[in-house]
């Protein structure tokens, strides 16, 4: 049994993953000189599209290579002051012949970055049947009532869709370790529905750039990357930055944690909720999957459409919860007030207090007088706790879900009250009220050992993913269940209302 740790890897998030400076080789990338739309950086396997060596391709106009219409076309749209994935297609002309191109553009102050992607017209289908796949999910999405069920249908949706063998969703908690809360996979692939992964998976730069990027495919892990050339961007005298582009490359530690994992191709899509990363769908296939363009926009959509119905009711629930916690506090008040006595709150109906802060112990020390209701420590390690909060010099509202964390001493009492809620009303005359929450003792199923993230050879230099993701069990003690931000702003508004009555109690 541990104390619950934080797997948040600062090495595996300092690694500069915008700067790797090559790409996957299912596209083309340009980097333009918005004053001149003179071609300054091109990917290695321009050559293909261009029947020039990148050499010879890099200092020509890029309207050497495509038709005036489409000049016209990106001119428009940097006279606009369009920033970022902005979609058009491109025609290149090479050789008597003409190849049609997705393109991404996405304008920097200093350059502009031009991803392109082959049409291929086998595949593309209207946009009113893209709509209409589109709208089925919506559909879908609108009759669920809960988090979990839109969870469930977009796996489901998604695997139907895009044809992987294995979607699943994970959910972030607040340290980032990922717990997997909808799965669909082929039996060929092991299943990870319950099983949490750490923060280190997906390290705090690769959760950055999905605040760019609303999807990351990798449709062939053992992929040549293609280089730029030059290396340096001429104008920036620098790595050219390749934060939100789709075709950027992949760091040669994640490739091996996808051949661990026993797959070829993935795609990840990002869930937001309050504009912060809630989640992500993993899409897993055992061997490549090249995704064309209009699926990828499709899931790009989708990313949306997912986000918002989440939010949707994670917003409601927040509302309710919010609602019934005033309606509390305004019936605890009614009751001081009605009766002129802050004990009042541990008298009669005390079960409204701890519903309230949803504690299972409370104790009033006012007037040195010490009262107490529900389970609470012993009254020596209530009065040894007292003073070690008052060493603290707490006169604000004081929280913790691992009291044992920061005070050693609570560990005799972690059974009741591992959890600890402090409201001071007079803290220069050693007045508290206190919410006790108990032990929440936590099985977490981990996907592999969390502590051997990143194995490091011996010259610790190299380094590499774990190799197992085989269940890995542990226990973690001495945590309560977490505060929520609604609860600890009800606890500073009641905190308002004892201070000012007790004031006016004692010096009116």
């Amino acid at each position: 049994m541990t104390k619950r740790k934080n797997f948040d890897s600062d090495f595996c998030g300092s690694l500069p993953l915008h700067s790797i400076n090559s790409i996957q080789d299912y596209g083309y990338l340009l980097v333009i000189d918005p004053q001149t739309l003179n071609i300054i950086q091109a990917s290695e396997n321009v050559q293909e599209i261009c029947d020039l060596d990148v050499k010879e391709v890099v200092g020509k106009n890029l309207g050497d290579f495509i038709a005036p219409e489409d000049i016209k076309q990106i001119e428009n749209i940097i006279g606009k002051g369009l920033k970022n994935r902005i979609p058009l297609n491109l025609t290149f002309r090479s050789s008597g012949k003409t190849t049609a191109f997705h393109a991404l553009l996405h304008i920097k102050p200093e350059y502009i970055l031009i991803e392109l992607e082959e049409v291929n017209e086998a595949v593309e289908r209207s946009f009113k049947a893209v709509f209409q796949e589109v709208k089925y999910v919506i559909a879908a999405l609108e009759e669920a009532s809960t988090v979990q069920e839109v969870c469930d249908i977009a796996v489901h949706e998604l695997r139907k869709i895009s044809g992987f063998d294995g979607v699943l969703m994970y959910r972030f908690d607040e340290d980032w370790n990922g717990t997997v809360v909808a799965e669909e996979k082929d039996e060929r692939l092991d299943p990870y529905i319950g099983q949490t992964f750490p923060a280190s998976d997906v390290p705090r730069q690769a959760r950055e750039l999905y605040l760019k990027n609303p999807y990351r495919l990798i449709p062939n892990r053992d992929y040549q990357p293609i280089r730029l050339y030059p290396v340096i961007n001429p104008l920036t005298n620098a790595f050219i930055n390749l934060s939100d582009c789709n075709l950027r490359s992949v760091a040669a530690v994640h490739l091996e944690y996808m051949g661990n994992m026993k797959i070829k191709s993935s795609m990840s899509i990002r869930v937001l909720h309050d504009e912060k990363l809630w989640g992500l769908i993993s899409c897993h296939h055992i061997e490549e999957q090249y995704l064309h363009y209009e699926i990828c926009s499709l899931f790009e959509w989708l990313s949306g459409v997912i986000s918002s119905r989440i939010s949707l009711i994670l917003n409601k629930e927040k509302f309710e919860f919010t609602q019934t916690l005033h309606d509390q506090r305004a019936a605890l008040v009614d009751r001081i007030y009605a009766a002129d006595d802050i004990n009042i709150l541990l008298q009669d109906r005390e079960a409204d207090l701890l519903k309230l802060f949803n504690a299972t112990g409370a104790v009033l020390i006012q007037g040195g007088q010490l009262h107490s209701t529900g389970t609470v420590p012993q009254p020596d390690e209530i009065d040894h706790l007292l003073f070690w909060l008052e060493g603290k010099s707490v006169d604000k509202i004081f929280y913790s879900n691992n009291l044992s964390g920061i005070y050693d001493d609570s560990v005799s009492f972690a059974a009741e009250g591992s959890g600890i809620l402090v409201i001071p009303i007079l803290s220069s005359k050693g007045e508290y009220l206190i919410c006790f929450r108990p032990e929440l003792i936590e099985d977490i199923h981990w996907g592999g050992d969390p502590n051997q993230a990143i194995q490091f050879d011996q010259d610790n230099k190299n380094y590499h993913p774990r190799n197992s993701f085989q269940l890995w069990k542990e226990t973690v003690v001495h945590h309560a269940s977490p505060w929520k931000p609604q609860e600890l702003e009800i606890a500073a508004s009641l905190r308002n209302f004892l201070y000012e009555f007790r004031t006016r109690q004692l010096y009116n």
